[in-house]
């Protein structure tokens, strides 16, 4: 296979460069923790003091890059799936979402996962669910409290994790499904303190890291019993739940997925299929109610069907509020970025966070415009919060239909004011950066 440099300041061949990029001298531990609990901080700080590209030293992959020029972020995702590995960069996932995971695994094995994933999350099947997504939105907003403040956040997971239960399984009912629902908040839950022991088996006989695991195993038992019923259906043809799917493509083809492999793609569409849609949610909410003119506007769009404005919102939400600060891509041979040499075994990082906060690409960055987001919208490569390249998240229609329903059930129902005025700040959740005190919102029903 032949390649090579994608832009001038970036190759895969006849590599000249020799230094590695500067960074920071700090240990790994302390690294490891400001940019587990304070990278949306720590980040701008590094790039404005050593460039674009920064190198690091991170728990568990100890050598990484950090990459904030468009340029070459474009490269990357252009760049050989050989030689950027984006399943070995999402190692942290690992432990809680399998080997064979569609986000875990690289080249031919990737392709062969997404494939048959992809028929779930194609255009037709998005159509089919918007009915469902509407039904258990309008199920969940009934209940919300008139008057008092809740968190806009704790609601939405709830409501995400129903909806994916259900494109996942086809069924919401049994007491398999109601155990699943406790144990996944429980698997979701966790902060960077919790992430050092999914790497660090001597850390799991003990207080979190051991209640962690122990749910993380019944969460495996229950999936397992889950797949073991289903293969016995004799209807298998005639659903469309993405379990049901993933059984059918291979019955009596010998082509089947082990249970191992199911269980690894069921667990990372129960997991990535809605923590984030449901913090990008939530920060809309928290956005919206801060500023009047733009939730009057929000508030029209939801009232007229804009769908496209409302897409324009939950994309905003995105941009400003990156659920994900980064995705990574690991080396299989030694690259050349920005003038720098970054050797093979290293993981290179396009950072979302900065790039989407740049004013270079978005004015007045801080602000939050869904205005952006409509005719053209931004600059290409400006606005990547799903990723790229042939590894660009499989759910992302899904997501921002569900985005879309969800707001527009929500703002035609209701009046959305803040439960304070203070904004809140962002909180390390997993490897997500959530609202620190739940998004709060009061809501009243609108006359």
């Amino acid at each position: 296979m032949t390649t090579e440099a994608t832009t001038p300041g970036v190759g895969v061949d006849d590599l000249t460069a020799t230094a590695p990029p500067p960074g920071p001298r700090l240990p790994l531990a302390l690294q490891t923790m400001l940019f587990g609990s304070y990278r949306h901080r720590w980040l701008p700080r590094l790039r404005r003091r050593y460039g674009d590209v920064v190198r690091l030293r991170i728990y568990p992959e100890r050598q990484v890059v950090q990459l904030a020029d468009v340029e070459h972020i474009r490269a990357v995702f252009a760049g050989p799936t050989s030689v950027f590995h984006a399943g070995e960069g999402n190692v942290i996932l690992k432990p809680a979402m399998g080997e064979h995971s569609v986000l875990l695994t690289d080249e031919d094995v990737h392709l062969r996962a997404r494939k048959l994933l992809m028929p779930a999350f194609n255009g037709a099947a998005l159509r089919g669910y918007r009915g469902l997504v509407s039904e258990l939105t309008e199920r969940e907003v009934r209940r919300w409290p008139a008057g008092t403040p809740f968190s806009s956040h704790g609601r939405m997971q709830v409501l995400t994790l129903e909806i994916i239960l259900r494109v996942v399984f086809g069924v919401s009912e049994g007491e398999r499904l109601d155990e699943l629902r406790t144990l996944l908040g429980r698997i979701v839950d966790v902060g960077p303190v919790d992430l050092l022991g999914w790497h660090n088996p001597k850390l799991q006989r003990y207080g979190p890291w051991k209640r962690y695991a122990h749910a993380q195993r019944r969460v495996d038992a229950l999936l397992y019993a889950e797949i073991a019923e289903r293969r016995l259906a004799d209807d298998l043809g005639e659903r469309h739940d993405v379990l049901s799917r993933l059984l059918a493509v291979g019955e009596g083809t010998g082509d089947g997925l082990t249970d191992a492999e199911l269980r690894d793609q069921l667990v990372t569409l129960l997991l990535a299929g809605h923590e984030t849609t449901a913090t990008a949610l939530a920060w809309a909410f928290h956005e919206l109610t801060r500023d009047p003119a733009q939730l009057a506007a929000a508030t029209t769009a939801a009232d007229d069907g804009d769908e496209k404005y409302l897409e324009a919102v939950a994309k905003e939400s995105m941009r400003l509020h990156p659920v994900i600060s980064e995705v990574a891509r690991k080396l299989t041979r030694d690259i050349e970025v920005g003038g720098y040499r970054i050797p093979k075994g290293h993981t290179v990082m396009p950072s979302i966070t900065l790039v989407q906060g740049d004013p270079a690409h978005h004015d007045d960055p801080s602000a939050f415009r869904p205005e952006r987001f409509l005719g053209d919208g931004p600059p290409t490569g400006t606005w990547f919060p799903f990723g790229g390249g042939v590894r660009r998240c499989l759910g992302a229609g899904f997501s921002l239909l569900e985005a879309t329903i969800v707001l527009e059930a929500v703002l035609s129902r209701f009046h959305l004011t803040p439960a304070r005025l203070r904004p809140e700040p962002a909180r390390a959740r997993n490897i997500t950066m959530v609202p620190g005190h739940g998004a709060r919102i009061v809501v009243t029903p609108r006359t």
